[in-house]
């Protein structure tokens, strides 16, 4: 018998602004992008196995970087 178990790390953007990047310095959209990773059962996610992650995406150099919660999720 085979167990089949993990972990899936799953991104959903949340929102997009224009703004300028703190990495290369030009004005691009910058998407707030929510990770959270799941423990997985045969390929069914569970539960989380960590806290939920915000990060910005810059659409000009593709870095992602530490954000802060958004105050709508805040309260979740």
């Amino acid at each position: 018998m085979f167990i089949l178990f993990g972990f899936r790390t799953r991104e959903q953007m949340v929102s997009t602004s224009s703004m300028v990047c703190e990495v290369c310095g030009v004005q691009a959209s910058q998407a707030l992008v929510k990770r959270s990773t799941k423990f997985s059962l045969f390929f069914i996610p569970l539960f989380p196995v960590r806290p939920s992650a915000y990060y910005l995406r810059c659409a000009h150099c593709a870095t992602m970087r530490p954000a802060r919660q958004p105050a709508a999720a805040a309260g979740r």
